[in-house]
């Protein structure tokens, strides 16, 4: 009932003979198949790059070879600054400037770090869908380190006035400098407890004995040391807070708009910094320095590198703040903003750069 081909012949059986050995046959490896990487296309329709290769470490290297460059030119700043400031003023060389420029750096270093980590938090909790995790406290080794440069100071004061240690402490700028490295350890002791708030207090007195040291001159200390008690309390709550608010933003970078909003509630609140400083340093130049040395004395030539500077520090701000007004995503922002870390870390170097170099009214009364 079925037609087709005929069946061919079945195969003779094999014949019996001697065992031959299999022979192996080449096996040919599987062709790789191509890996194929989904590609994320963003909402506005433009091109989005993948990382791939060694690519995906190269933002992180980069940032870290920025930061070792920002430390290496703040070290240079600190210890051959006031020599270049000061060339061709005529003015006398201070002793031992470079290091204590360098000591009063991070004096006020550990100062921006532990009031920034006791206010800054205060902007954190209000912010709604928060991740619950929080960014590792410094205040403690920030503390201990402007502890260890103020002891550094008397010990650089006791060797250049060829005083003892105990004979330095009687003295005014060694009795504050105690008070200050004595402080910044009870501080310490505060934020490793259970109520780090406490450390409100011995931090207020150790800025109220900084300005009073900043101030030795004889024409209204007390004005200049109450200017002083605003400028280093705003500066150091603008540029501590920033910190901890970066490092949180990036602890919540999986969650860009409890980031946004927490960036946007520092911006509120550096407004106002901000208008304190500029009035605050205002006063402060006008009073201190005469309008015929600004470009002749060591003080008006850091203090305009110190301008300079801040003009930097306000652009970065505001770009960053128009950048969080305009995209939700943060990440611009938070680029601009690091940015503006950066650069205020070396208005802290000139900061206390300008504290070393001497009293401009000095040359300012020479015939």
């Amino acid at each position: 009932m079925f037609s087709g081909p005929p069946a061919e012949p079945a195969a003779p059986p094999p014949q019996p003979g001697p065992a031959t050995p299999p022979v192996a046959q080449p096996v040919t490896p599987p062709a790789a198949q191509p890996v194929v990487v989904p590609v994320v296309v963003p909402m506005d329709g433009s091109a989005a790059d993948v990382p791939t290769g060694s690519r995906s470490g190269r933002p992180g290297a980069v940032m870290t070879a920025a930061l070792v460059a920002a430390g290496l030119l703040a070290l240079l700043i600190a210890l051959f600054g006031p020599g270049i400031v000061a060339r061709g003023t005529g003015e006398l060389r201070i002793p031992g400037a470079g290091l204590t420029t360098l000591l009063r750096t991070v004096l006020y270093t550990a100062l921006a770090l532990h009031l920034g980590e006791l206010v800054a938090p205060q902007l954190v909790r209000p912010v709604r869908g928060r991740p619950r995790t929080a960014v590792r406290s410094w205040a403690v080794y920030a503390a201990l380190a402007g502890a260890a440069a103020s002891a550094g100071q008397i010990v650089q004061l006791a060797a250049v006035s060829g005083l003892g240690i105990t004979d330095t402490y009687a003295t005014r700028d060694g009795g504050l400098l105690l008070l200050i490295a004595n402080g910044l350890v009870l501080a310490a002791l505060c934020a490793a407890s259970r109520r780090p708030a406490l450390a409100l207090a011995p931090l207020a007195v150790v800025i109220g004995a900084e300005a009073l040291r900043a101030h030795p001159e004889a024409y209204s200390p007390e004005i200049g040391a109450a200017l002083t008690v605003v400028h280093l309390t705003a500066a150091s709550l603008w540029t501590g807070g920033l910190l901890y608010v970066l490092r949180t933003m990036w602890l919540w970078r999986g969650s860009p708009v409890a980031a946004r909003a927490l960036l946007g509630r520092y911006a509120r609140l550096a407004i106002w910094l901000y208008v304190a400083l500029a009035a605050t340093g205002t006063a402060s130049t006008l009073r201190r320095l005469p309008l015929d040395v600004v470009f002749t004395s060591a003080y008006g030539r850091t203090l305009l590198v110190k301008l300079a500077l801040m003009v930097v520090v306000t652009a970065l701000a505001v770009a960053a703040r128009r950048r969080m007004l305009r995209d939700t995503d943060p990440a611009l922002a938070h680029r601009l903003a690091r940015r503006e870390q950066v650069v205020l870390g070396l208005v802290v170097v000139v900061s206390a750069l300008l504290t070393v170099v001497p009293d401009p009214h000095w040359i300012s009364m020479r015939p």
